[in-house]
């Protein structure tokens, strides 16, 4: 294979874009892995500022705009325009860094108004390209257009936060703008992609293509108005309607889990071992376990108003931080290194979305020594995930730091292994 990217092609800025978000992920990993080693608040708190909105927008802008126009080719890329995403968002990071150290919650503000209008030019070019009907009628892009608008929301929230903390006596920011409903906001448009690439790239092609497209579009609105529904019990204090929607959401990525684990294996038999699948099969294991927490943080959090610090039972708080990391660093982070592992080497090696457009996405297109390494990766980066879990409930910092560290190294591992696939003549 040779590759004759040019600069300012697709490939290039699928390169760019694996190199910078990458590296934002294991540098978040290793921030909170040293806030926890040296009990560091700038650290602790930094760190998942870093992780969403680096990756978070990154992931959003460029490569769901990627899987977007895979699907309706009228959704043009413009590469300089990415790049220049890359580097807004990189111009974001620094101010986010200053804001929490100098403790200046305006530039918080700042940034989340800065990434508000870098997020409306993509939005503004969706809506004049695709009408409603269009975007309704293909489920996958049912699901990454909201992955958008909620990113545009999970921004308005940063913006309102840094305002809340700069003038804490006015009222008019609601009370339930809190650093956690940041970081959930901004985790819920990740999580929507990975629902649409699913379906784009696993079960579309399944033989029971019509009820595997009625299944999803059901799911999109149970697992949509779920997640909203729960955030208005949430607020209301209604610990009935919590536990019933966590209930219903739980079983439902019980039904995905089943059902991604017999596909699996059914592709596994009768095709080739491909690790992006199986990272994405971890993915869903480790949302399997954050519902599962999820569940248990309802059952302590109750008695407690929304927003109060600490947000459950102190004693217990080992379950709310198990929540937030088997999301943070299982189920998004497992599942887009696998989504990166198919869709990059796919654009870089035609330098175009053709194999994407063509469902040729899942063919043999990295190396066996790529994919016998990716496997390495997955289970070193399964086993440091369970050594943070156990940290929490150990209360062991010195494990969680550890662990926290090879979780990074085996994430940046991602660029060295798809090097020779992206770079190689």
């Amino acid at each position: 294979m040779q590759n004759r990217t040019v600069e300012g092609s697709p490939g290039s800025v699928a390169r760019l874009f694996i190199t910078v978000t990458v590296a934002v992920m294991a540098f978040s990993a290793v921030l909170g892995a040293l806030g926890a080693v040296y009990h560091s608040d700038f650290l602790n708190q930094l760190h998942p500022y870093l992780f969403f909105i680096g990756f978070g927008n990154l992931a959003i802008l460029i490569f769901n705009r990627y899987l977007t126009s895979a699907i309706y080719p009228e959704m043009k890329i413009d590469e300089r325009k990415q790049r220049g995403y890359v580097y807004g968002v990189l111009v974001s990071l620094v101010m986010i860094a200053v804001a929490v150290f100098m403790q200046w919650p305006l530039l918080k503000a700042f940034t989340g108004l800065y990434l508000m209008v870098l997020v409306l030019g993509p939005l503004k070019e969706i809506f004049t390209t695709l009408s409603i009907p269009k975007i309704w009628k293909e489920v996958s892009v049912r699901y990454y257009i909201f992955d958008v608008i909620f990113l545009l929301n999970a921004n308005l929230g940063l913006f309102t936060l840094g305002l809340k903390e700069a003038f804490p006596d006015q009222g008019i920011i609601p009370f339930f703008v809190t650093q956690s409903a940041y970081f959930l906001g901004s985790s819920f448009p990740l999580s929507i992609s990975v629902m649409g690439f699913l379906y784009t790239y696993a079960w579309k092609q399944s033989s029971r293509r019509e009820l595997m497209t009625l299944l999803f579009s059901l799911w999109f609105y149970i697992f949509v108005g779920g997640v909203l529904v729960f955030l208005i019990v949430i607020l209301m204090g209604n610990y009935l309607g919590m536990m019933l929607v966590s209930h219903i959401l739980l079983l439902g990525v019980m039904a995905m889990l089943g059902g991604f684990g017999v596909y699996l294996y059914n592709f596994f038999r009768t095709r080739f071992h491909h690790p992006a699948l199986a990272f994405l099969l971890s993915g869903l294991a480790l949302l399997f376990a954050t519902s599962a927490y999820g569940i248990m943080n309802v059952y302590y959090i109750q008695g407690i108003p929304f927003g109060a610090h600490p947000p459950i039972r102190a004693d217990q708080m080992w379950i709310y931080h198990s929540h937030t990391h088997a999301a943070l660093l299982g189920w998004i982070t497992f599942s887009f290194v696998g989504m990166i592992y198919i869709v990059i080497p796919a654009i870089v090696r035609k330098d175009s979305l053709s194999l994407l457009r063509e469902g040729h996405a899942l063919e043999r297109i990295l190396k066996p020594e790529t994919m016998h390494l990716a496997f390495v990766q997955l289970t070193v980066m399964l086993l440091s995930g369970v050594g943070i879990l156990l940290a929490f409930f150990l209360e062991n910092d010195l494990l969680l730091g550890g662990a926290g560290a090879v979780f990074a190294f085996a994430v940046l591992f991602l660029i060295v292994n798809l090097k020779r696939e992206l770079y190689r003549e």
